[in-house]
């Protein structure tokens, strides 16, 4: 039965208008204002006058956020968190599609360990998917073999995170930033760098050394030579670069916000957590707050912020890296970096928006437009007819605190806990199926609405 979304306030392409949307099956087939009485297709005009009604009348209808970074943890880390469960935790928070990263157990640095995790995605997955093929120094022929229209990128870790995948032979980075088929994603920290602060920072304090110092040990100038290396070597050897989850001021420096994104060969990511938290928070979060890249100053989380106005930074995204509370309780060297981000990611965009950071329709832009732009999704990111019908509807003054009793994510807590924010995602509709509404998920096992990313390339 076809589902018409009516007179809700639609975030598209810029603009914020009172509209109705018209889905038939998979798609969108019609936009426009009252579509039942006025659209100038008799058949179109039918269709909306036989459909299911929603009313969305003073809600944002947006079109379903896109993570371009996630870690899953499954396989081999299932005790931090399942596919399953944070692709569920992602449509509670309006994420209709991810990418995910290879750094599991085993790690996926080979063709049939990739296309498992899309048979485990298959089964399971409420929203839609992809996997990033890994690079380590010894698998590039087997990175070749991947498919640019069936897969979202390569992923390279210049800086050693959660796993063992640092990508530190000259002559290996040359290679895949060469011969490389498709967008290169990289994890970009100094290694060096960060030994020599390490070092330091045991020197003063011991093996007790404070949190506080993880933005100085993971500092700026080890995010920026990273950085810098990969933009040499992407403009030396034509690479499509996509260098993620910036968290310095210097490091915007690299990146061009002239060009248009279609034209662009080298884009950059910024994370929720860099536009949100600063070193401050160190004293209150603790090891909650722990990500590599760090946390850093609030002169750098503000110019990231101006640099979502101003085109240098590309697309927002999550770096959804879940751990167990244990795990995250221990101290500082102990604790590993990451935490859980999709299920509150757009509405903490959203605070930003009621703040006067953002405009809605930037948020669309950055979490949606401009992620299947950079990625060269096909029919996905927009709301217009002929695009797969994932959106999200969302109440814009509906507050809600996180507490334990309403995270979805398997580790069962939120660097946001205790947080109240300002807007709801109040359903969530992947492929024309409601997969997030009336407080829970709608899909069962074996029916499931996500489906394989595709890309034009």
């Amino acid at each position: 039965m076809p589902i018409l979304f009516r007179q809700g306030h639609v975030v598209n392409e810029g603009s914020v208008r009172v509209e109705d949307l018209l889905v038939q099956g998979e798609w969108i087939v019609a936009k426009g204002v009252d579509l039942a009485e006025r659209h100038e297709d008799p058949k179109i005009r039918a269709l909306a006058a036989a459909a299911e009604v929603r009313d969305c009348r003073g809600q944002w209808v947006m079109p379903g956020c896109i993570d371009d970074q996630v870690h899953f943890r499954e396989p081999g880390l299932t005790h931090k968190a399942e596919i399953a469960t944070e692709a569920a935790a992602a449509a509670a928070g309006g994420i209709t599609s991810f990418m995910e990263m290879p750094n599991t157990v085993p790690q996926t640095l080979d063709q049939s360990l990739l296309q498992e995790k899309y048979d485990r995605a298959e089964e399971v997955s409420p929203v839609n998917y992809s996997f990033f093929m890994g690079a380590s120094n010894h698998n590039l022929d087997e990175v070749l073999k991947t498919d640019p229209k069936t897969v979202c990128g390569i992923k390279v870790f210049m800086g050693s995170s959660t796993g063992d995948m640092l990508v530190d032979e000259d002559k290996v980075l040359e290679g895949i930033f060469k011969e490389a088929p498709m967008l290169v994603a990289t994890h970009c920290e100094d290694e060096a760098t960060i030994r020599t602060n390490t070092a330091a920072a045991k020197a003063t304090f011991g093996n007790v050394v404070p949190i506080a110092q993880h933005p100085i040990i993971r500092n700026a100038e080890a995010c920026y030579r990273s950085s810098s290396k990969a933009v040499e070597l992407a403009t030396k050897l034509g690479t499509r670069l996509h260098i993620l989850h910036i968290s310095t001021a210097r490091e915007l420096d690299l990146f061009d916000g002239n060009k248009r994104l279609e034209d662009k060969q080298i884009t950059a990511e910024a994370c929720i957590h860099h536009l949100w938290f600063t070193d401050a928070d160190y004293d209150i979060r603790g090891t909650h707050i722990k990500w590599n890249p760090a946390v850093k100053k609030e002169s750098d989380r503000d110019a990231i912020r101006a640099a979502l106005h101003d085109g240098r930074i590309d697309v927002v995204a999550t770096d959804h890296a879940p751990h167990t509370i244990e795990e995250k309780n221990r101290s500082y060297f102990d604790a590993p970096s990451g935490g859980p981000l999709v299920q509150h990611a757009l509405v903490a965009m959203l605070d930003l928006v009621h703040e006067g950071v953002l405009s809605l329709e930037q948020v669309a832009d950055l979490m949606a437009h401009r992620v299947a732009r950079c990625f060269q999704m096909t029919d996905r990111g927009f709301l217009r007819p002929g695009q797969k019908a994932d959106l999200v509807v969302v109440r814009p003054n509906d507050p809600w605190t996180v507490r334990e009793d309403n995270i979805l994510a398997k580790c069962g807590w939120s660097p946001f806990s205790g947080h109240t924010f300002r807007s709801r995602v109040h359903e969530t509709w992947v492929n024309g199926v409601l997969v997030w509404g009336h407080g829970r998920i709608q899909t069962t096992h074996g029916n499931h609405a996500g489906q394989r990313l595709m890309f034009h390339r």
